[in-house]
C-alpha cells in the first residue's frame, strides 16, 4: 500500500493527514481520493497543486509500488 500524505489546506479539507490506500498510479489513487470525497476531488482539482512521489515532484501520472509515498501539496504562495 502506498501512503499518502495531505498537507495544508487539502489536510483540513479531507480531515485526515497521512493514510495507507492501494493503487497502482498517480492517476488511479487520485481518481479513489476523489470518488471518496466530493470536497477533496474539488480541492486536488485546483489548479497549483502539485504531487510529489517519493519527496520529488512529477509532473502527470507515475507508477506505484507498495513501498511509495504519495504526497498532496497545496498552492504555494509567497516571496
Amino acid at each position: 500500500m502506498a501512503r499518502v500524505l495531505l498537507f495544508g489546506r487539502l489536510s483540513d479539507v479531507a480531515g485526515w493527514r497521512s493514510r495507507e490506500l492501494e493503487a497502482d498510479s498517480i492517476a488511479a489513487l487520485t481518481a479513489l481520493l476523489s470518488d471518496e470525497d466530493a470536497d477533496l476531488a474539488e480541492a486536488l482539482a485546483r489548479p497549483g497543486v502539485q504531487v510529489a512521489l517519493d519527496q520529488e515532484i512529477v509532473r502527470g501520472d507515475a507508477a506505484l509500488t507498495a513501498r511509495s509515498e504519495v504526497a498532496y501539496l497545496p498552492p504555494m504562495s509567497g516571496g
